[in-house]
This record gives structure tokens, C-alpha cells and sequence, in this order.
């Protein structure tokens, strides 16, 4: 290799490390912003194809049981792993490397991360890059405002994103109101919130939601305290 072709490769991997850095860089300065301000969209949002209806509420402002539903429903171990539960992961890739599809094996922080700055799909590269996003909430954000952002930009329906707007939506009334077993109603849209209404339960969705109110009262009331005051 010529002089000349080694110092354009070392200068093209200096340009190219700068870019890389570069863009870390913005990228945490814009999850410093974040834990602050609520997100005026998400990716998920940008690539709706339904209009998009959304309202912030604080998390202060919800009942318990509301965070407590999904948290039931979604992720148990929330208040314990470190944004990435490793285990499950593993499961997951072992039942891909079977032969099935790469699914499941997302926590809270993780599905934050994706509807914040991702895209939808299930492949490993994706996976990989909602991990390391993960991480970096968990350093910067910390549990309580890994929640709270949750809970504003969960798509719970064509084009509803958060409790509140989802409250609206289908009870008519502000997420500040939801009974218990109306926060579990809501849960269990997910993970196919398109196809799914609270209102109207499948057999499956009722056992679900019984499920949920279940996790609810083993877990008790007290259990999201530590993350949330």
C-alpha cells in the first residue's frame, strides 16, 4: 500500500471517528435535555400513519395504580434491573436461533428508548441499539423519568400515544381519574394497541386484565414508592 493510500485511509477512519463521536455527543446532550422537557414528538410518532393525538401529563399528577398497571403488565422487575434484563434476552435469541422470530425480551427502558428515537422491527442490530439507549436512560434519566416519558408516548391506539390521551379517548375522562381496572384495561393494549379496545375485551383480553389487576395486588401499592417519590 502507497503512502499515499495509507494516510487517505487514516485520515477517511479520523473523519469517521469524529462523526461517530460527534454524534454520541448530541445524542446524550439530547437525553440530558429530555430529562427535563417532555419530547415534542417521538420516532414512532414521525412514522404514524394515523393523526397523531398526544398530552402530556406528569407523572406526579396520575395515580398510583395507573404507573403500577403497566408496569404489572409490561415489565416486573422495572424497579431492579439496570434498563436491560440480560436473561430474557437470552431466551430470546435462543428461541431465535431455534427457528422462531426475535421477539419479547424488552423492558420498559428498552420500549422507551424504541418509541423515543428507533424504529419498529425486531433485528438485531435494532435490538442492540435499544440496549445501549437503555443504558444511557437509566445513567441520565433514572427510573421515575424513564416512567413518566413512558407512560406520555406508549402508542395505545391508532395515532394515541400516552395515558392521558388514551383516558381520553376511551373513558372520556382525564387519566388523573382511572380506576384500577380501568389503568389495566389500558395495559393490556399492549403490545397490539391498533387492534385492541378497552372497551370492547376478548375473552382473552378480560382473563388479561384479571391477570394484570392480580400482578397489581401481589406487587401492592407501596411497590413503585421508592422510584417515584
Amino acid at each position: 500500500m502507497t503512502t499515499d493510500k495509507r494516510g487517505y485511509l487514516g485520515w477517511s477512519w479520523f473523519i469517521l471517528w469524529r462523526v461517530v463521536l460527534g454524534s454520541l455527543l448530541l445524542l446524550m446532550i439530547l437525553l440530558f435535555v429530555l430529562r427535563f422537557v417532555p419530547p415534542p414528538t417521538t420516532s414512532f410518532m414521525l412514522q404514524s400513519p394515523y393523526p397523531v393525538k398526544q398530552h402530556w401529563i406528569n407523572i406526579d399528577e396520575l395515580p398510583m395504580h395507573v404507573a403500577l398497571a403497566m408496569v404489572a403488565s409490561e415489565d416486573q422487575l422495572f424497579t431492579k434491573h439496570f434498563g436491560v434484563d440480560f436473561a430474557a434476552i437470552s431466551n430470546a435469541l435462543e428461541q431465535a436461533d431455534e427457528g422462531g422470530s426475535l421477539r419479547g425480551a424488552s423492558t420498559i427502558t428498552q420500549q422507551t428508548a424504541k418509541n423515543l428515537l428507533l424504529w419498529s422491527g425486531r433485528s438485531l442490530v435494532r435490538k442492540g441499539l435499544e440496549a445501549g439507549l437503555a443504558l444511557s436512560l437509566e445513567v441520565i434519566w433514572g427510573k421515575k423519568r424513564i416512567l413518566e416519558v413512558y407512560l406520555n408516548i406508549a402508542e395505545f391506539g391508532k395515532g394515541i400515544y400516552g395515558v392521558e390521551a388514551a383516558s381520553q379517548h376511551y373513558f372520556a375522562k382525564s387519566a388523573r381519574y382511572l380506576s384500577g381496572n380501568e389503568a389495566a384495561r389500558l395495559a393490556v393494549l399492549l403490545p397490539s394497541p391498533r387492534k385492541r379496545d378497552p372497551r370492547q375485551l376478548t375473552p382473552y383480553l378480560s382473563q388479561r386484565v384479571t391477570w394484570v389487576e392480580r400482578q397489581m395486588r401481589q406487587l401492592g401499592p407501596a411497590y413503585l414508592t421508592p422510584i417515584l417519590n
